[in-house]
């Protein structure tokens, strides 16, 4: 081996993160726009800087890189929650905040409800995600940097969690015919009422 082959070799397997990375992001902005069955692997190479040969190097195809999109969207919701909470957002004031970006853009919001619809399907490669996302939303709301779930006399954390997610799939429908509505200031409400504590409720240890 060379000095040059070896430096080169090093260098190429040393970015090799950065260069998934780059590749994700280029297929959550395609995912975004154009939806799930009508990205292209070669449209997202193209917004990686990269070759659609060299994309396939990194990824096995458009399924194992739709799972590696959702789990960086999910990461970056984690991260965005954190940091507006860490700014002083009040709780219930969080999820409105995180996903207001997605809001603004109905694109993004029909496409995003047309993959959750399809991925009911058992044979949709992304339906054993949407099951553990829920069970991921869970620990967020009661242990996680949400921290909004506590359980009362009529129903449990668990139970308000799953109001949470239908209540945000309706009011994506809601904001999409309706764009005036602030359906935003209306989730708060929701979590300030259903999610948020009352007098007397407490923590479902039993739920964990």
């Amino acid at each position: 081996m060379t000095p040059t082959t070896g430096t080169r070799r090093r260098g190429q397997y040393a970015t090799t993160p950065a260069r998934r990375t780059q590749i994700v992001r280029a297929a959550l902005a395609g995912f975004a726009e154009h939806g799930y069955e009508r990205a292209s692997l070669r449209d997202i190479a193209a917004r990686a800087g990269v070759t659609h040969a060299a994309l396939l190097r990194h990824f096995s195809g458009k399924e194992e890189l739709l799972l590696a999109a959702l789990a960086q969207r999910e990461a970056d919701e984690e991260e965005a929650a954190a940091r507006i909470m860490a700014a002083g957002t009040e709780g219930p004031a969080v999820l409105g905040a995180v996903l207001a970006d997605e809001f603004a853009d109905p694109e993004l919001q029909r496409n995003w409800m047309s993959l959750a619809i399809a991925a009911t399907n058992p044979d949709h490669p992304a339906h054993e995600y949407f099951l553990t996302r829920r069970e991921r939303m869970r620990t967020r709301f009661r242990n996680g940097t949400l921290r909004t779930a506590y359980a009362g006399a009529d129903l449990t954390a668990d139970e308000k969690v799953v109001m949470v997610l239908a209540m945000l799939d309706g009011l994506r429908v809601q904001a999409l015919l309706d764009p005036a509505q602030d359906v935003l200031r209306l989730l708060e409400i929701f979590m300030r009422t259903v999610i948020a504590p009352a007098q007397g409720e407490m923590p479902d240890a039993d739920a964990e």
